[in-house]
């Protein structure tokens, strides 16, 4: 196939990817904001059209003063409160179905021009259909915040999470062996790519683990380091029954997880990079390495300002947005190293 067809369709994923990863951020900020409750009907055609009037906002808020975040967080909130918090989520849901426009519609295009091989387009209806079950994970994760309390389960808030890095790794992954169709780490040990493949794996269970803290909103808790207020192991870390409880919805042993998780990740990473320095590497692959030790030093250091500033919305945005560029340079540099010997 033409390779100029080919990067046009790499730069369409890519931008895809990009408007995600804004997706990523600005679901971040709905939730830290307390703005995800705000809409609490699912429409996903007349759900695009905003309020007109203030009587449509009126009767917006009424709505919304009849589920639980309004009794137990806003009981003093008024109609242009709540208007700053319903914009995020709007906004949010809104992106959403950009994306979707922004995936079908040049799907289509390069599809009709022939820029897509007809043996791959299944991949992009996968990914289409990806696109709309998320949509729909997203309103099973809203419903739960809808019911009994104001928070969100963790486990639907994590599935969500997860979902959506899944959605953005298979795009990214097809989008790479588009623009990077050649092996030219073929001669590479296997150690050194199974090294590779563990961290991705391992770093997501990172990532996963940090939206259990999200959900059970244990970063507002223990927020000392490296102690936990005083002690090495917090009293409280297996005080459910049975045991296997406490490692998802017990808020002392989910931060602790996650601390212990993000410790290793680091040290994982500095091992798998000076490990990476004793072979000779194509130069996107030893960039990749690079790329990934500096930024989990930027991640660590994210993630310890948002426990010890107990979660403010910006800093902890950027630790969500900086997990999932660390997540990016680890496909990137797991896919310069694929290939067998």
């Amino acid at each position: 196939m033409d390779r100029s067809k080919d990067f046009k369709v790499a730069i369409w994923l890519l931008s895809v990817c990009g408007l995600i990863f804004c997706m990523v951020i600005l679901g971040g900020v709905t939730r830290l904001t307390h703005s995800g409750l705000s809409m609490v009907q699912w429409q996903p055609l007349k759900g695009i059209l905003p309020p007109f009037n203030q009587q449509d906002w009126i009767e917006l808020f009424d709505l919304y003063k009849k589920f639980p975040e309004f009794n137990e967080l806003n009981k003093n909130m008024d109609v242009e409160g709540f208007k700053s918090i319903f914009w995020l989520e709007y906004l949010h849901r809104i992106l959403g179905r950009v994306i979707g426009l922004a995936f079908f519609i040049p799907f289509l295009f390069f599809s009709l021009r022939g820029y897509i091989k007809k043996s791959m387009r299944s991949k992009y209806v996968v990914m289409f259909l990806l696109g709309g079950l998320q949509g729909l994970l997203g309103w099973y994760m809203v419903k739960s915040g809808l019911v009994n309390d104001s928070g969100v389960s963790q486990y639907r808030l994590t599935a969500h999470l997860f979902s959506a890095f899944l959605i953005y790794a298979y795009i990214l992954w097809t989008a790479l062996g588009l623009l990077y169709p050649e092996e030219e780490n073929k001669n590479a040990p296997s150690s050194l790519r199974l090294f590779t493949l563990f961290v991705a794996v391992y770093l997501s269970i990172t990532i996963m683990s940090g939206g259990l803290v999200a959900g059970l909103k244990a970063g507002l808790h223990y927020n000392t380091f490296p102690l936990m207020n005083g002690e090495l192991i917090p009293e409280y870390i297996l005080d459910m029954s049975p045991i296997y409880l406490n490692f998802f919805e017990n808020i002392t042993t989910v931060q602790f997880d996650h601390r212990i998780l993000a410790e290793s990740t680091l040290l994982i990473i500095i091992t798998l990079w000076y490990y990476s320095r004793k072979f000779t590497l194509s130069d996107r692959a030893r960039l990749g390495y690079n790329l990934m030790l500096a930024m989990v030093f930027l991640q660590f250091s994210m993630g310890l300002a948002t426990l010890l500033l107990a979660v403010p919305v910006t800093i902890a945005s950027a630790h969500q947005g900086g997990a999932l560029i660390l997540f990016t340079l680890t496909l990137f540099t797991l896919h310069q190293m694929r290939g067998r010997n």
